[in-house]
């Protein structure tokens, strides 16, 4: 065939598909201005949604126990390392105490001393005071007799009065030394100032002992409790004094994550409520925690309220001072009509709407929404099951004509379950901004 009638040909054909595909085109513009362009609507789903603060927390124990010595003195030992975990009473820290140990000695002569004196008060001094008693009464007796005897004698001539003065001398002396023996039997006895001097001395020993004793036991640092050595500021050598902290302990038992959240959020808590905590290096490990204390103010200067939780069962890779997520529930409805947020208009104003498919027309219908989350929203008010809606992409506009694309029906993904969404929030725990999942 001639070059010339092939390119007739292909002329002709180039021509009748110019032809049919404006034909077409008219074709497909008509029916678009007819009966609207075909859209992908979405479809309304029930399934269970729960509102949630999300924020970022560290692990901390309810208290930490700074150990530090009570005396001044040198370190001898420490039988410890940092982060090793030691129970109550095991020895942390031991000081030199050779001197506390001296001390001991002196005070426990000073003790035995103080009690032989006593001994020899009950055993010695208040016998003899008894025995003195008894022969100051026996002279005394006698030298009254002898006085009487001298005075009868002066009367009838046969004694002088020399004679009388010194039989009434040696009177006067027995009774001063009966009245000298009788205090000194008062004084050894129960009650009485030798008996009392000696007890205090006693007492006063036995407080000095003790007080050594006090001393040489504060030269062995003991822990408080069972827990973790989380910090170490001693060495062997080191000259420590009271009121340095030598070591910090975290107590074993409870755990509890602390958490800044935005005051905005602070009308949403409440004690008991349930929350998942995950440590940032072992994300899969979501353990249970509850919500037991929120704090009664709120920090002026980053606007948060701290807010702590506890982890009833700890697992050992949880570690003080160790970054968390945490995810408070605060709401949870079983049964919700969800959406997702790319089919409402102005989700998070007070007159949300939506466009409804009716008739083949987009109709705006207004609507009241619930919770919001993580790419979807609950419609409480305004919208049925059954109703199909017009995403907001779509570029229709209220009073538009438009078909329903056949198969593109779909609704929210995933609507069982947690609804995430992490709204803007300041946090300070950690050093991060909290969030809040899910908002009414």
């Amino acid at each position: 065939m001639p070059h010339s009638s092939i390119r007739s040909v292909f002329g002709r054909l180039t021509r009748w598909g110019l032809l049919a595909g404006l034909l077409g085109l008219v074709g497909w513009a008509a029916t678009e201005l007819l009966f609207g362009p075909r859209v992908a609507v979405v479809a309304p789903e029930r399934g269970e949604v729960v509102r949630s603060i999300v924020a970022t927390g560290r692990i901390l124990a309810p208290y930490r126990v700074d150990i530090g010595a009570q005396i001044t003195g040198v370190v001898a030992e420490i039988p410890v390392a940092e982060g090793q975990t030691v129970a109550r009473d095991q020895p942390l820290i031991r000081l030199d105490d050779r001197e506390a140990t001296a001390n001991v000695g002196l005070a426990e002569a000073a003790l035995a001393q103080t009690r032989a004196r006593l001994r020899q008060i009950e055993d010695v001094g208040l016998p003899v005071a008894r025995q003195n008693v008894a022969q100051a009464e026996a002279n005394l007796a006698a030298a009254q007799s002898a006085f009487a005897r001298v005075e009868k004698l002066k009367e009838t001539g046969f004694a002088t009065q020399a004679q009388v003065d010194d039989a009434r001398k040696a009177r006067d002396v027995a009774v001063a030394q009966t009245r000298s023996a009788h205090l000194q039997l008062q004084s050894n006895q129960p009650g009485g100032t030798e008996r009392v001097t000696a007890e205090a001395a006693v007492a006063q020993s036995e407080a000095s002992l003790a007080a050594a004793r006090t001393k040489l036991a504060y030269t062995a640092i003991a822990a408080p409790a069972a827990g973790v050595l989380i910090a170490r500021n001693v060495e062997r050598g080191d000259v420590v004094q009271p009121g340095k902290a030598l070591m910090t302990l975290s107590p074993s038992g409870e755990t509890q994550v602390v958490v800044q959240i935005d005051e905005k959020s602070l009308g949403l808590l409440a004690i008991g409520q349930n929350a998942l905590v995950s440590a940032d290096a072992y994300p899969d490990d979501r353990l249970p925690a509850e919500l037991v204390y929120v704090n009664p103010a709120v920090d002026p200067q980053t606007a948060t309220v701290q807010v702590k939780l506890r982890i009833p069962a700890p697992p050992a890779h949880l570690r003080q001072d160790m970054t968390v997520s945490v995810d408070i529930e605060v709401a949870r409805k079983p049964d919700a009509l969800l959406l997702p947020t790319t089919a409402v208009h102005d989700p998070l104003g007070a007159r949300a709407w939506v466009l409804i498919v009716e008739d083949g027309r987009a109709v705006k219908r207004p609507v009241r929404v619930g919770l919001r989350g993580d790419g979807r929203v609950e419609i409480t008010e305004g919208l049925a099951a059954d109703d199909r809606v017009v995403p907001v992409r779509a570029g229709i506009a209220a009073g538009d004509r438009l078909r329903v694309r056949a198969g593109s029906v779909t609704s929210p993904a995933g609507a069982a379950g947690r609804t995430p969404d992490p709204s803007p929030g300041q946090g300070a725990g950690a050093g991060r901004g909290g969030g809040m999942r899910g908002m009414f």
